[in-house]
């Protein structure tokens, strides 16, 4: 039987980025390095598949720290950071931490610090109830930070009169929504300060830029491998649909309907930042088993962006016992 053909734009970048490959690496060391249990507050990353596969290693997922035991096991901080408060109960109670919040995020939190100290009230451009979110807001006394979800909300925001103002925002929200929100609060608040550097991070931008491109190459349809509770694997659909593409949002490759695939000739693939290229090659395959399948990369950028893990995790490895290996571990760490 002679299959359709489909062509396959592959984006690139896709995947994992420097700041999920290090938070995943430091829950595989601690584990190698300290044995199992550890636990990590929150999950380390927004993907079930490395969030199993962790569990079954060794790790155990908590959201609060007051579910964990006072047993002296390695507690785990995720990528999406946590508020003040969290460090602070973990000090009282004397745990054994390891931050594996993203260093990009953790510029964030700085930013938002040198803002509040210089007495300027800040503008935090995000999505309410994302841990990322929560974790920079509570780096901060109550009502020092607002928090503006979209252009409209800015158009009426009502910060506290008289105080200077600056903008920040989440790492991982969508380019040009994000743009046309710090638009609308930079004509109402004209000295207003944004950051030195832009805050959404390196990794989501040049994943909406490669998705953008693959659109622009005549993708119908936009298949992205990744969470539905993964701001930035949304974002990537929500930027393929403003293209004019179709989109579909996929945590396993037996969610996608092949049937909707019919009469297409050429469609798109990626994956969001927390997930595993493992994924990506299993949605490939399922896709053979139905067409005749020519992929064609299309790539806007090469990342070679990567981040050291704690110190604590480099200093205590015993003689004779190599990084952890497997899936999720056969990566390179290099300088902050």
């Amino acid at each position: 039987m002679t299959l359709p053909s489909l062509t396959l734009l592959l984006a690139a970048p896709r995947g994992f980025c420097a700041g999920v490959d290090r938070a995943v690496k430091i829950v595989e060391e601690a584990i190698l390095l300290h044995g199992a249990p550890v636990y990590v507050r929150h999950e380390i990353v927004h993907n079930r598949h490395v969030v199993e596969e962790l569990r079954a290693k060794g790790a155990i997922f908590v959201e609060e720290l007051d579910e964990i035991p006072d047993d002296g096991r390695p507690v785990i901080f995720s990528a999406h950071g946590v508020a003040r408060s969290v460090v602070e109960e973990a000090r009282r109670r004397n745990f054994f931490t390891l931050d594996a919040t993203c260093p990009l995020v953790t510029k964030v939190h700085r930013e938002a610090q040198r803002h509040d100290a210089r007495g300027r009230h800040i503008l935090l451009v995000g999505h309410r109830g994302h841990p990322e979110v929560i974790g920079t807001m509570g780096q901060l006394p109550d009502g020092a930070v607002t928090l503006v979800e979209s252009a409209e909300a800015a158009l009426t925001v009502t910060p506290p009169a008289g105080l200077p103002l600056a903008w920040t925002s989440q790492t991982t929200l969508s380019v040009d929504d994000t743009a046309a929100i710090v638009a609308v609060l930079a004509d109402r608040f004209p000295d207003l300060v944004g950051p030195e550097k832009e805050d959404i991070c390196y990794a989501t931008s040049n994943r909406q830029a490669a998705v953008k491109a693959i659109t622009g190459r005549g993708a119908e349809l936009v298949i992205v491998v990744g969470a539905p509770y993964s701001s930035n694997s949304v974002r990537l659909a929500e930027v393929a649909r403003t293209a004019g593409a179709r989109a579909v949002l996929v945590q396993e490759p037996d969610e996608l309907d092949l049937d909707a695939l019919r009469g297409l000739a050429t469609i798109g693939l990626t994956a969001g930042a927390s997930a595993p290229e493992s994924l990506v090659e299993a949605v490939i395959a399922r896709l053979r088993g139905r067409f005749a399948v020519t992929v064609e990369q299309v790539t806007v950028a090469e990342e070679r962006i990567e981040f050291r893990l704690p110190p604590a995790l480099l200093r205590d490895r015993p003689a004779g016992k190599t990084e952890a290996a497997g899936p999720l571990a056969s990566r390179t760490l290099a300088a902050d």
